[in-house]
């Protein structure tokens, strides 16, 4: 298996949702280890604090954008790679979560949204590099990463997420689709799929989580996933478990388990 560069090397990170849960830490996890940041997120105070918050914060740059508007998600990509060069790792990561249920025609609009940001812009997001991967030698190229974020939630169907479930489940499936079709040129796609991490966006949720995993924790498990180029990985190692048991359940029993589980909230 191919590592990539040596810590410290450059490397050069592009990162979608930077200003905030999964994305700062991973942000902060890479500037750790010297690597030279592309940081994108709406929000530009946010952005431009976790700059001044990163070591070597003149090394990165940020670019604040809604990853749905694709000709400015295209021309970030492109300034960054210019810049630097190119990209050795590309993070897919921007995502949004809502509760919605199909019998509220006003949740329509919320289940477009949570696809266009978790599933079609995580195809916005890949495609400015691929061509730009595929041309360099083939030493280079077996040190790309593409990487794509999705959810315990995308394994099984849960009730009240149908939005967010659906995307997720898209995304693994994606992924895998890119997966082989770039095998034979070498270039790694790796699916991260988190279960709870203690982030903004899990701190809303009213039930339990288990095997909540603090954020950082889940920013180094994630960093080396992605160095050591493994295809899909679960975090925290326990909810793969629990996710490969809910997938062998046939769905009489998977029904009857979640017909009661709780919802998240969704937004009247």
């Amino acid at each position: 298996m191919t590592s990539l560069p040596i810590v410290g090397a450059s490397l050069r990170v592009f990162l979608t949702g930077a200003s905030s849960g999964l994305g700062m830490a991973l942000a902060r996890a890479y500037a750790s280890q010297g690597a030279v940041l592309g940081l994108v997120a709406r929000r530009t105070a946010e952005l431009e604090a976790l700059r001044a918050a990163l070591p070597h914060a003149e090394r990165h740059r940020v670019y604040a954008l809604d990853v749905t508007d694709h000709a400015a998600l295209a021309a970030a990509a492109t300034s960054f790679m210019d810049e630097f060069g190119g990209a050795d790792v590309v993070i897919a990561n921007a995502g949004i979560s809502q509760g919605t249920l199909t019998e509220f025609q006003e949740d329509l609009a919320a289940f477009e949204r949570i696809l266009a940001v978790n599933v079609t812009a995580t195809f916005a997001t890949f495609t400015p590099f691929v061509a730009r991967m595929k041309a360099l030698p083939e030493a280079q190229r077996r040190r790309c990463r593409l990487v794509g974020i999705g959810s315990v939630a995308g394994i099984r169907g849960l009730p009240g997420a149908g939005a967010y479930s659906a995307s997720k489940s898209a995304v693994i499936s994606y992924c895998e689709s890119l997966r082989v079709e770039l095998r034979a040129c070498g270039i790694k796609v790796v699916t991260i799929a988190p279960g709870y991490i203690d982030t903004p966006m899990t701190r809303v949720n009213t039930y339990r989580m288990p095997f909540l995993m603090p954020v950082e924790r889940f920013a180094a498990r994630a960093v080396q996933t992605i160095d050591e180029g493994v295809s899909y990985r679960v975090i925290p190692w326990q909810m793969g478990v629990v996710a490969k048991l809910l997938r062998m359940l046939p769905n009489w029993l998977y029904d009857m388990a979640f017909a009661r589980a709780p919802h998240k909230q969704r937004k009247p």
